[in-house]
């Protein structure tokens, strides 16, 4: 399983954070670090309508302020290569497909809103890099349709996740995870856009092959997406519990092999006891016995091999009783 941490356009344009935040998201322990690629011109019209959540500057011009040239996605590039750790990105246009090929990203992601834009899916396709697919807007027609265009991709992971920002709890849809599993026979992974770390932790339990959550410096940066990301070192603490939920769900327990109790049950189980003293040729009857601490003797669930026994010999109160005791 992967952890990616998602920084999107949290770097607000800035190089030098983009920079920090691959080194935010290799402190924190993610696995991979993922952008977007935007080139504004290629993408949107001037005019084209802003979410709802962010309405602080045109999309046009926030997305071209904030894009990189080529040397800039070289550096990042170079510098992911540099910290070890995997560099994805999602292309918003043909054209972004080409640059990110140009400098050799390790992997591709198919955002939610270009699940039908199909020409820029058969360029993807060409490329024959790893793909995350996410479908967050899309139905289980549009998902099928992504999925055949990319017969040349041999590494897909389809992504779950809800395109709402920040998504509320029950709107999650962890439920998708089994049903993507059973429909398409991939990997199925979780893009989390909720607020905190529970959703993430239960996709990890559903057996998820990838976690991707938003990374910040701060909450309060400016932008769309840093309002609702983590900060490191709320990322840090969800990925050791990631961890920790692989860790219990990778390693099954055999209940029939009970070695490693052997000392516990000596501790805690019950032996069956004389309540009073007994002489040598007395039967043995239910009210002659309690059980009590600790379990180095005949075990108190096999009481009815020891009722009706005579005694071999005296024996005193709260002695432990062992078979050869009896005649």
């Amino acid at each position: 399983m992967i952890v990616v941490a998602e920084v999107g356009l949290v770097h607000n344009g800035s190089l030098s954070k983009a920079l920090k935040l691959i080194d935010i998201a290799k402190e924190v322990g993610a696995d991979a670090v993922k952008f977007q690629t935007h080139i504004a011109e290629r993408e949107t019209l001037i005019n084209a309508p802003n979410p709802t959540y962010f309405k602080k500057e045109s999309r046009f011009n926030y997305f071209k302020r904030t894009s990189f040239k080529l040397n800039d996605w070289i550096k990042i590039r170079k510098y992911t290569k540099k910290k070890k750790i995997k560099f994805f990105s999602s292309p918003f246009s043909i054209q972004a497909v080409d640059l990110l090929r140009k400098i050799n990203v390790d992997a591709f992601k198919i955002a939610s809103g270009e699940i039908t834009n199909h020409p820029l899916l058969e360029r993807i396709n060409n490329t024959k890099k790893e793909t995350f697919i996410s479908s967050g807007m899309s139905n289980w027609t549009e998902i099928s349709r992504a999925i055949k265009l990319l017969p040349k991709i041999k590494k897909k992971t389809l992504m779950q996740c809800t395109s709402m920002y920040p998504c509320k709890l029950n709107k999650a849809g962890l439920n998708i995870i089994n049903q993507m599993k059973k429909r398409y026979k991939l990997p199925v992974g979780f893009s989390d856009h909720t607020q905190g770390i529970t959703a993430s932790i239960i996709a990890t339990a559903l057996g998820v092959d990838v976690i991707e959550k938003h990374l910040t410096i701060s909450n309060k940066m400016y932008g769309s997406d840093a309002f609702f990301s983590l900060e490191p070192k709320e990322f840090k603490q969800m990925i050791a519990m990631i961890k920790e939920t692989s860790q219990i769900l990778n390693n099954p327990v055999d209940k029939n092999n009970i070695k490693c109790f052997k000392g516990m049950k000596i501790v805690f189980e019950k032996s069956i006891v004389l309540n009073k003293d007994m002489l040598q040729g007395q039967k043995i009857k239910y009210e002659d016995l309690d059980f009590k601490k600790p379990g180095i003797g005949i075990r108190a669930d096999k009481i009815m091999k020891v009722i009706g026994k005579i005694l071999k010999k005296n024996i005193k109160k709260d002695s432990i009783l062992n078979y050869q005791d009896f005649k």
